[in-house]
Formats: structure tokens, sequence, C-alpha cells
């Protein structure tokens, strides 16, 4: 984890309506992301998730990239949650709020009684967490694990689900600062 922590070092932190938004290359492709921080990083979601699934669940967009690579190296099938719709039979809609933002999302290919692992960048204020597994807990799917790369410590929307995640790092964002509370691997 020696990257992802270093990493930390030199992502910028921007304001977004009072909302202190970390600039990372996992997060937001932005810096450049190395390979090396990628494997690094993919290579730790492997060992902390449930990977006994039928499928992996990432949402649009910095979910992609980690999910793909674990996909990749599993073997299991991926299902990209979208932020468009695309008017499949069975397509399941879900509105999420973000501390910046809100908007819909199409879940589409997960059945009922799938077992399922969500992957994800960070976890944040939780609104597209809860609402993910709120839609997902409603189509039938049994959540085997949640992995996040990183969570910004404090309340989010996911604490009011009876689901949790697990994340490689705790962080939090203040003052134009990152500082990292614990490592969970």
């Amino acid at each position: 984890m020696d990257r992802l922590l270093a990493s930390l070092d030199d992502a910028p932190i921007i304001d977004k309506d009072g909302y202190e938004y970390l600039v990372h290359p996992i997060s937001n492709g932005v810096p450049v992301l190395d390979p090396a921080l990628l494997r690094e990083v993919v290579v730790e979601v492997m060992q902390t998730a449930d990977l006994n699934v039928d499928k992996i669940v990432a949402p649009e967009a910095m979910g992609i990239h980690l999910a793909t690579a674990v996909s990749l190296q599993t073997d299991i099938p991926l299902v990209v949650i979208r932020k468009r719709e695309y008017g499949l039979e069975g397509e399941v809609s879900l509105h999420q709020e973000t501390g910046y933002s809100e908007s819909e999302m199409y879940i589409n290919d997960v059945e009922p009684d799938d077992r399922v692992v969500i992957i994800d960048d960070m976890l944040s204020t939780g609104g597209t967490l809860a609402a993910i597994c709120t839609a997902l807990d409603d189509i039938g799917a049994e959540i085997a694990d949640i992995v996040v790369v990183m969570r910004k410590v404090g309340p989010s929307a996911l604490d009011e689900t009876p689901f949790e995640a697990t994340s490689l790092i705790d962080i939090t964002v203040e003052d134009g600062d990152v500082t990292v509370h614990s490592s969970h691997c």
C-alpha cells in the first residue's frame, strides 16, 4: 500500500461549492494513473474482497477500471451500473445523491439470487453506494461484499442501510489536506 499512501501526498484538493473534493488517480484518473499504483490497489482489493460471487458490480465511472482489472484476474463477469438508460428488459433505475451531484443510474444483468461483490474507488457521502445496495437488494441479489479503495471518515448514507463497506484506507480531507486514519491492508 506504499504507492497508494504516497499518492495522497500529491493529490490536489479542489473546492466544489464548499465540498472539499480529492482529485486522485484512482478516483478520477487525474493526475495520470501509474500502472504500478493500479496493480497495487487491485491486488489489495482481491486480497480483501469476498470473491466467491457470480458477478462483480461497479458503478460508472471510476469503479470501472478497478473492477475490470479484478474481473480479468478472476474470470468473474463484470456488471457496470451505468448513468445512461438503455431501456433493456429488466433494467432497474435508481436515484443517487453525492456531496456534489445527483443523477439516475441503471442496473442491467443482475438477477435475483445473484451473489455479487461491489467494487468502487471512494466512499464519501455514501449516496451512490446506498442507492446501489438498496436497488440490488430490491432485485433480490445477495451482496456478498462491498470493497472501496478509500473511505472518507464520517457519517455516510450507507450507515442508514444494513450494508457495510470495507476500505483499503480511511481518510479525511480537511482544510486542503488529506489525513490517513487507518490502513486496513
